[in-house]
């Protein structure tokens, strides 16, 4: 064994009893080990043997064996049975991570600049030892979860561990059989009310997602009551438009990302919420997808809100960005909140520019769709124009009028 595994080994018990020290100090859920002399012990003991096995295996570059991530996923079960949080869980996998590496430096260190070639054989066997170890924990984790949650918390699990760029969602994923994807579509559903909570729902939710394959959690309850069910659709190769997408554009400008039953499964879970929604996507990998969240959360929030009905579609952020950059905006938000204001003296102004801009101001189509005479329609146009002076059907009616009645629609001058 060369110098560098010697210093290692003789610094093995100290740097145990620092792990233990670290946990208790920057992870709350750990205070308990102040208390449990027992519990406490038993994390040093763990903590002890992990160095052991780890001189013991490196040097000649030995894997862990079946044995060895055994007893590591019945570290994972332990925690989890004591009911450690997913955020405590990954906290402890980073703290362990980073003090292991920081001791492997300091054992370098200690030999003056030697033991190079011993280093690098360490570090090697730690990349990918480390891995398999972490999978066992996350395993023996998730085996005590299946046993304790219902599917749709193991679900809900699964998306927040997504969202949070946590490992473990390849074994929840495994757990639910949901198929993990390269790409997703983080679809944010957003009511001014939030549903109680109620088992006919969940057992909807529930039938939802086994039929779409679709992770899915609630999101926080807003002080007003308002809510947000967060969806994460899979963006399968192979789907229209994956394949012809530049790689230097923009995924959340390019609608034609969308996988094509995305419109479906919209509908499908906002008749199940029962209530008035709008929705925002964005489209991100794995490691993108909390930033990915935040966007879709703001898209929803410009989008308007409409009934669970065939009118209700997902929105991009091509759909909504000049809603969204008047939002930002203060005063050019209260000049579209005025004219918007002069709109309410006329008969079903608001309805009617909706419609004329999302059936691309035809005519024809749009009486149709307001069950109106098209001289009718002329007529609530010609309103328009008269109470804001700006003709809907001119550039600057489209520009300025489909801002303020999607501004209006979504709720965000309540």
């Amino acid at each position: 064994m060369g110098s560098l595994f010697v210093e290692l080994a003789r610094q093995a018990s100290a740097n145990a009893r620092r792990e233990v020290e670290a946990y208790t100090r920057e992870i709350p859920e750990f205070g308990f080990l102040d208390k449990d002399a027992r519990a406490r012990a038993e994390t040093l003991e763990h903590a002890l043997w992990l160095r052991r096995r780890t001189i013991e295996l490196s040097p000649d570059s030995s894997p862990l064996t079946g044995d060895d991530l055994g007893h590591i996923a019945s570290m994972g079960e332990l925690r989890a049975g004591a009911g450690m949080s997913l955020d405590a869980r990954q906290r402890v996998l980073r703290l362990h991570t980073a003090l292991m590496l920081r001791e492997i430096n300091e054992a370098t260190d200690a030999q003056r600049g030697g033991g190079v070639e011993e280093l690098m054989r360490m570090v090697q066997w730690f990349a990918p030892q480390g891995e398999r170890g972490i999978g066992a924990y996350c395993q023996g984790f998730v085996r005590v979860l299946r046993r304790r949650l219902r599917y749709a918390e193991q679900v809900a699990l699964l998306t927040r561990s997504l969202l949070n760029g946590d490992p473990l969602s390849v074994e929840l994923a495994s757990a639910v059989e949901i198929e993990l994807a390269e790409c997703w579509v983080v679809t944010v559903f957003r009511m001014p009310v939030r549903p109680a909570a109620d088992r006919f729902l969940d057992s909807e939710i529930e039938t939802l997602v086994k039929s779409h394959q679709v992770p899915v959690m609630w999101g926080p309850e807003g002080g007003d009551g308002s809510g947000e069910l967060i969806a994460l659709v899979p963006l399968i190769s192979g789907t229209a438009g994956a394949e012809s997408v530049p790689a230097h554009a923009t995924p959340d400008l390019l609608p034609e990302l969308a996988p094509g039953h995305l419109p479906e499964l919209v509908r499908d879970f906002a008749r199940a919420i029962g209530r008035p929604c709008a929705v925002g996507t964005a489209t991100a990998p794995p490691p993108e997808l909390a930033d990915a969240l935040a966007r879709a959360r703001r898209i929803s929030r410009a989008a308007p809100l409409r009934p669970a009905s065939a009118r209700l579609r997902p929105h991009t952020l091509a759909d909504v960005f000049v809603e969204l950059a008047a939002a930002d905006v203060p005063c050019v938000d209260a000049w579209l909140r005025d004219v918007a204001r002069r709109l309410d003296s006329g008969p079903d102004l608001l309805v009617t520019l909706d419609a004329y801009y999302r059936h691309d101001m035809h005519r024809g189509a749009t009486a149709t769709a307001l069950n109106v005479h098209t001289r009718t329609l002329d007529y609530r146009l010609r309103r328009v124009r008269d109470l804001t002076g700006i003709n809907p059907g001119s550039t600057r009616g489209v520009r300025t009028l489909s801002a303020a009645v999607t501004r209006r629609l979504s709720g965000a001058w309540r």
